[in-house]
């Protein structure tokens, strides 16, 4: 596309044409109604975050003492591990309280809730929020457009460690247990809340499948690990900007989990047990420390994701239908439905950003006007 002449300045001067419904019809940025609320002082969200922390973990204990069916299928032995789920809770609640109070992401939250519970949404399109389930937090399809490797890896990562939370949780908190059905075997039962859900030979594929169900969600995650971290190591782009704690060390963690479990499996089997007790505090203590560190590194974005579904569902359904296309004001190309840009506009309000007139430009056009404006007012005073 050619470009004009001309440079549009995003702020309209007195010759342009009258501003659009979205600029006229919401508040001014930095008004008093921008926010939709006043903003929470940090003490009094750290309040909210502290209590909703404190009401997540009483209800997992609540939760782990009748669904163990009052302690009798708890195992002691696992109690660090229960302990840690218990902290996994206070601190994912805390962090997910604090992040939803900040105004952009309040309005995300928000926005994604109404499209996700929204009956007219799914009278529209009745396949759109299992596809975007599917597609955006399954599959993550996004991730394909960046590197096929990372896309796999990050497969690789996911279902493992998904594998890994199905089988470690119920069992941790009592609510999965496996008996014998004969003495002496090889027949075993599992139970559910002390309900028997599905009896097998432990000898056989399915009994194979359910005692290695974690050596197997561990190979998966050693594998993807493996490679980001031989990323980290290798590419210019990662190195630069990575940090230790944040970038490096949740993928040792998730290496020395997986390493150390596929070591206890390989110590019962052709040690007979030699070395198992050590190995097993090393294992124990690598994934408390995780559990522990998952709300508060990079690990959060985990919980985030599940969020984003719902923004997604609201672009998707709002495309489908018959929404006003906004277009450019500088190339006339089209950028987005009008209550994908509101919403954008009002997120940059309620941060008092000062500019969410820019939010109806396109971003080459945006390119564009700040490199004029660089050349106009930065560039000519150096000679």
């Amino acid at each position: 596309m050619t470009e004009p002449p001309q440079t549009v300045e995003p702020t309209p001067g007195p010759g342009d044409p009258a501003p659009s419904t979205l600029e006229t019809g919401g508040p001014t940025p930095g008004g008093p109604a921008a926010a939709g609320r006043p903003p929470q002082s940090p003490a009094a969200v750290r309040r909210r975050a502290t209590l909703a922390g404190t009401a997540v973990s009483v209800l997992l204990i609540i939760a782990i003492v009748f669904g163990s069916r009052l302690l009798r299928d708890f195992d002691s032995a696992l109690l660090p591990y229960a302990v840690a789920t218990v902290f996994l809770a206070f601190g994912v609640a805390y962090r997910y309280t604090v992040w939803v109070s900040a105004p952009g992401a309040r309005r995300l939250f928000r926005q994604g809730r109404r499209s996700f519970f929204s009956v007219a949404n799914f009278r529209r399109a009745p396949t759109a929020l299992p596809k975007m389930i599917a597609t955006y937090l399954g599959f993550q399809k996004f991730l394909g457009a960046r590197s096929h490797a990372r896309w796999a890896a990050h497969q690789l990562v996911f279902w493992g460690c998904l594998l890994a939370a199905a089988i470690t949780f119920p069992l941790t908190w009592g609510w999965f247990t496996f008996t014998s059905s004969t003495g002496s075997g090889p027949g075993y039962e599992m139970r559910i809340w002390g309900f028997k859900v599905i009896g097998f030979d432990s000898l056989g594929v399915l009994g194979w499948l359910m005692f290695h169900g974690l050596d197997i969600a561990a190979v998966l995650v050693i594998a993807g690990a493996s490679f980001f971290l031989w990323r980290r190591m290798k590419d210019r782009g990662a190195i630069t900007g990575q940090r230790f704690a944040y970038d490096l060390v949740p993928l040792i963690c998730l290496i020395v989990i997986s390493v150390t479990g596929l070591l206890l499996t390989f110590s019962s089997i052709f040690l007979h047990g030699g070395g198992y007790e050590f190995l097993a505090v090393l294992h124990m203590v690598s994934v408390v420390f995780t559990l522990i560190y998952i709300p508060f590194g990079k690990f959060f974005h985990i919980v985030q994701r599940p969020a984003a579904v719902g923004m997604q569902l609201f672009k998707y359904t709002s495309r489908r239908t018959d929404e006003q296309v906004l277009a450019c004001r500088r190339c006339h190309e089209p950028i987005d439905t009008a209550p994908y840009v509101e919403n954008l506009q009002g997120t940059m309000r309620d941060l008092d950003l000062g500019f969410d007139t820019w939010a109806e430009y396109c971003p080459r056009c945006k390119r564009v006007l700040r490199g004029n404006a660089y050349l106009d007012q930065v560039k000519k005073g150096f000679k």
